[in-house]
């Protein structure tokens, strides 16, 4: 797995990932994202155009930052999803509560404020 991270200055963090976030990999989106939480970047893209797959324990690292975020009035926005991804969400229920979103301008739109 790679994973690219790039911090903008509206404080808005974008995570790219390219590969498979597996339970080898979670460690390492773990770290990520507390550097995204401790830059005060509590909006987090998260692209997921070279995603290839995800298992519980990728899962996992995202919901256990949702709360967090949601504390700062920040959110997880994923773009760009495989229909292959989406399906792991959807069967365990996350569809619902994280925001999916098909482009990149959709996710950056929806942090904006510019859709619901």
């Amino acid at each position: 797995m790679k994973i690219t991270q790039t911090f903008d200055s509206n404080g808005t963090s974008s995570i790219a990932i390219t590969g498979e976030l597996d339970a080898s990999s979670a460690i390492d989106m773990d770290n990520v994202i507390k550097k995204a939480v401790d830059s005060e970047a509590y909006n987090i893209l998260i692209d997921c155009t070279y995603l290839n797959y995800i298992s519980s324990a990728g899962l996992g690292v995202f919901v256990s930052y949702q709360q967090d975020l949601a504390d700062q009035n920040g959110r997880f926005v994923f773009h760009s999803m495989s229909d292959k991804v989406y399906n792991v969400f959807e069967l365990l229920g996350l569809h619902s509560i994280f925001s999916i979103v098909p482009t990149a301008n959709e996710a950056q739109n929806l942090l904006k404020g510019n859709e619901n």
